[in-house]
């Protein structure tokens, strides 16, 4: 495959370029370095600037006001939107806008004027509740959270973890086993309004991202109607499946941007640093991490455009999404671990964003299944097998 840009493809890119470097890094100057917003001000003025280029919500379908752009010309603008400080967890803080949770797609029509349309205009914030203290890389078996039926709706009892916003959320989407006999067969998936009864956020679990945090939430004899079933009854897991194996591409893609800015700054420094007599870039040590920094690079970049590709035809990506994720996601550890070594104590500090970047990447080889189930993914395809 060839994914050398097109000369429309590189216009969008130099275009998404300048903003992050004129509009995004300039404010993150005056920002604390943990920081995962800008000031309201900033943040509005900016959408207006996305929307202007036409380019707000490149994640929504055309058919919900999206603009018409294409996988693998969205995978190129989100490697170049990550490439500032937040740029791996906030790219941009948001203000090229998002499809949020994209499973609402498959709402009805009346859970697309509750929830939808008002999510994508803004207007609400939503969680995605799947990952459950008895695990999150295997949903299908670990989701224990049970759904009754009872008074023409449905009982829910249980609890999740590491939720992202949902203590400033106004509903979220919550996957509950409604039929134990059945694997991934009996899973439904529905939309909790975040004032039901019955439904709270227990804590915070704070991790390494120091500006942002996680929930624990819990459901005890919480009851919803029937029309806060998103898709059908038993079929839920099918309803996340897809969405997040299509996650695992853009993933990839913040870690490379991240990547490609650290390499950036490494390779800068190593000129213009001196250490007994020479400067770093003439020593044989640093330049084999340099090299090293680029291969992995090219690497993670040719597998997450190859499923990038892939998704765009409608052809079969899962493998290819998961070779995607585990490539980007330690490659990229490993150059941004190198460019912190290349600036010495320099890198260790809050001035520069190498250390908010490693450890935010630290958390990706964890986040969207873990490297370990991304291998697995990739033997299952290798040896012919199917999960059990």
């Amino acid at each position: 495959m060839d994914f050398e840009p097109s000369s429309e493809q590189r216009m969008l890119i130099d275009q998404v370029r300048r903003f992050v470097r004129e509009e995004i890094i300039p404010l993150e100057a005056r920002l604390d370095p943990d920081a995962s917003e800008l000031a309201p001000d900033d943040h509005a003025r900016l959408v207006e600037k996305t929307k202007a280029m036409g380019l707000y919500g490149i994640d929504i379908p055309v058919e919900f006001g999206g603009p018409d752009i294409d996988l693998v010309t969205r995978t190129l603008l989100a490697i170049e939107m990550a490439q500032h400080r937040a740029g791996l967890y906030a790219p941009c803080y948001g203000v090229f806008g998002g499809a949020g949770l994209a499973q609402l797609f498959e709402a009805n029509d009346d859970q697309k004027e509750r929830y939808l349309y008002p999510t994508l205009r803004g207007e609400k914030k939503a969680f995605f509740g799947l990952t459950e203290p008895s695990g999150g890389s295997d949903p299908a078996r670990a989701i224990r959270t049970r759904a009754e039926r009872k008074d023409n709706g449905w009982v829910l009892n249980g609890a999740k973890i590491f939720i992202s916003g949902a203590d400033r959320a106004q509903y979220g989407i919550v996957f509950a086993r409604t039929d134990a006999s059945k694997g991934r067969g009996g899973i439904t998936c529905f939309i909790i309004d975040s004032g039901t009864p019955g439904f709270h956020v227990r804590r915070v679990v704070h991790t390494l991202r120091s500006s942002s945090y996680a929930t624990e939430l819990e459901f005890k004899d919480c009851w919803v109607s029937d029309h806060q079933v998103l898709g059908e009854v038993n079929k839920g897991f099918a309803v996340a499946n897809d969405r997040l194996t299509r996650q695992r591409i853009p993933y990839a893609a913040g870690c490379i941007g991240v990547a490609i800015a650290a390499h950036e700054m490494a390779v800068e420094w190593s000129k213009m640093r001196e250490t007994f007599g020479a400067r770093l870039s003439d020593r044989q040590a640093v330049q084999w991490m340099l090299v090293d920094n680029e291969i992995d690079i090219r690497t993670a970049r040719h597998f997450t455009l190859e499923a990038a590709e892939k998704a765009r035809r409608g052809l079969p990506f899962r493998t290819e999404a998961a070779i995607a994720k585990l490539t980007a996601s330690e490659g990229g550890g490993r150059v941004v671990d190198r460019s912190m070594q290349i600036h010495g104590g320099m890198g260790m500090t809050k001035d520069l964003p190498l250390e908010r970047w490693y450890r935010e990447m630290r958390i990706r080889r964890v986040g969207e299944g873990p490297s370990e189930v991304q291998r697995m993914l990739i033997a299952r395809e290798i040896l012919g097998t199917s999960a059990r």
